[in-house]
């Protein structure tokens, strides 16, 4: 059984053939062929998992955590040595790791199952809040949509940015996620119950660029200072200026994993006022510099350029 949101791939490559004709030839696999059923209910035809060659091997996410055969540990240890590169969905991490190939990877999965990968299988670096991970011939992905950054991501250092570009466009896709990017977003994270809380956040992730007073804030929901400060940590666990500072720095993270390198540039835009500002806030919530998330975008680019 497996998650259907992992057929979403297959638009992906299909799309790709669009704008690079015969780039890819797709066949979706298991052990025994035939009609495997996802856990909505809906099936797909497969075909057997064979010795032949495959250029690309990429293993689907189960409900919950899953128990490989040894026939399809055994089936998958051989095809990756032949394989150009494998990857993992979710929880196909497990089968990959069960079948000795992530040893001594850096990979990622859903963020529910990161600490169970890591402690059954000591040999493997999981890293634990990524979109996707890249290591050497290895790829790995979240749950659920990260699936589609992944491929693109695949696709990407196949056929280039401008063939991923047209992708994301025809699938109505805002842009591809980098897979440094995290699984979580400030506003998911934080997850207040109040309904004015809520509010004020949306409120400040759409205008990072204005000072955001505690009086602005405070004049969105119409409470006084004092009575909204103590709201807002109470609900969030942050006060108002940590949670701004989150929140602009995951656009400004965005904007570098995006292309923007212009560090005086990305802090106006998202309301730091200048490049030194921005720096202490970035060392502050994610312990590193924004230069370290450039020079990652650039080797990514540099990468997928050869």
């Amino acid at each position: 059984m497996f998650h259907i949101l992992d057929l979403s791939i297959l638009s992906v490559f299909g799309i790709a053939n669009h704008f690079a004709p015969g780039s890819y030839e797709v066949e979706v696999v298991s052990m025994t062929g035939g009609l495997v059923h996802s856990k909505s209910g809906v099936g797909i035809d497969t075909v057997a998992f064979t010795d032949q060659h495959y250029d690309t091997v990429i293993v689907g996410s189960t409900p919950g955590l899953p128990t490989p055969t040894p026939d399809m540990v055994q089936q998958l240890r051989a095809s990756a040595r032949n394989a150009r590169r494998v990857a993992s969905i979710c929880t196909g991490a497990f089968i990959l790791a069960e079948a000795g190939v992530l040893d001594g990877r850096s990979v990622t999965t859903h963020w529910g199952f990161a600490e169970t990968l890591a402690s059954r299988f000591p040999r493997i670096q999981v890293v634990p809040d990524k979109i996707f991970v890249r290591d050497g011939q290895v790829w790995s992905s979240a749950g659920m949509t990260a699936c589609i950054d992944l491929v693109l991501g695949l696709v990407e250092a196949d056929l280039g940015h401008a063939v991923t570009k047209q992708i994301c466009k025809t699938m109505v896709l805002y842009h591809r996620r980098s897979g440094g990017q995290s699984q979580f977003s400030v506003l998911a994270e934080i997850d207040p119950k109040q309904e004015r809380i809520r509010r004020i956040l949306t409120f400040i992730k759409d205008n990072l660029r204005e000072p955001l007073s505690i009086q602005q804030l405070a004049d969105q929901v119409n409470w006084s200072p004092r009575h909204f400060s103590r709201a807002f940590q109470a609900e969030t666990g942050l006060t108002p200026a940590k949670a701004i500072e989150k929140l602009r720095v995951e656009a400004a993270q965005a904007l570098i994993e995006s292309g923007h390198t212009s560090a005086a540039r990305i802090a106006d835009q998202t309301g730091f006022g200048d490049d030194e500002r921005m720096r202490r806030a970035f060392l502050r919530v994610l312990g590193v510099p924004p230069q370290k998330f450039v020079r990652d975008s650039r080797s990514v680019k540099l990468d997928v350029g050869r």
